[in-house]
């Protein structure tokens, strides 16, 4: 795989919508030709389907003759794969940092779920793309996503564990709150566009406070 000096990923890639909207990769540094080719490559997905869509499609989004994408990736599936693996772990990394440090149960489940929702609010084209096309992956790539996706899981199902643990919250079961919590947060992906009425903060917000109320917080 060639090398090329790194740039950083821009939101607005003038690629369509759903590439302008993901910011997926922002937060992490590509050579450029693989950065064009993510971007290119959630918008096709958006827009066609991964059957549908080809790798002369993707290449062509991303101003690269066909062969140019293969100096990248060897398929589109590989395409997909590490798109998928690269949201999947730095969502994880979202969920980690919010649930580390000082404070009770109650504020590290608050800014967990804050967290996630931003991050599933602002990277909405991308986790859809993910969520979507998992199937589509090879076992062995999809077996590498869902373990990290399981990860995720599990970190909220601690905070929900440790809170029920420390008579902090009241759940009648952690793993189905924890379920509860995730399917809300995940969710937001599906509906949310840049032009809605609130700011991904104002909702991370919202969704902090409904996640307190689900786990029956108790007062500080």
């Amino acid at each position: 795989m060639a090398t090329e000096d790194a740039a950083p990923i821009a939101g607005d890639s003038g690629q369509g919508t759903a590439a302008v909207a993901n910011l997926e990769l922002t937060q992490r540094r590509f050579p450029e030709g693989q950065r064009r080719i993510f971007l290119a490559a959630i918008d096709a997905f958006s827009e066609r389907g991964f059957h549908a869509t080809t790798t002369r499609d993707i290449a062509a989004r991303a101003g690269l003759s066909p062969a140019g994408l293969y100096v990248h990736f060897g398929s589109k599936e590989e395409v997909l794969y590490r798109i998928s693996v690269s949201s999947m772990r730095l969502t994880e990394q979202v969920a980690a940092a919010a649930s580390t440090g000082p404070g009770t149960p109650a504020d590290h489940l608050a800014a967990a779920v804050r967290d996630l929702t931003v991050w599933h609010a602002e990277h909405a084209a991308s986790v859809r793309v993910v969520l979507h096309h998992l199937t589509d992956l090879t076992p062995d790539h999809r077996a590498e996503v869902t373990t990290i996706q399981s990860g995720i899981h599990r970190l909220i199902r601690d905070l929900v564990t440790r809170g029920a643990t420390e008579g902090a919250f009241t759940v009648p079961d952690p793993t189905s709150t924890t379920l509860a919590l995730l399917s809300l947060i995940v969710d937001t992906s599906r509906w949310y566009r840049p032009d809605y009425r609130r700011t991904p903060d104002e909702i991370g917000a919202d969704y902090a406070a409904i996640a307190l109320r689900i786990v029956a917080a108790t007062p500080a």
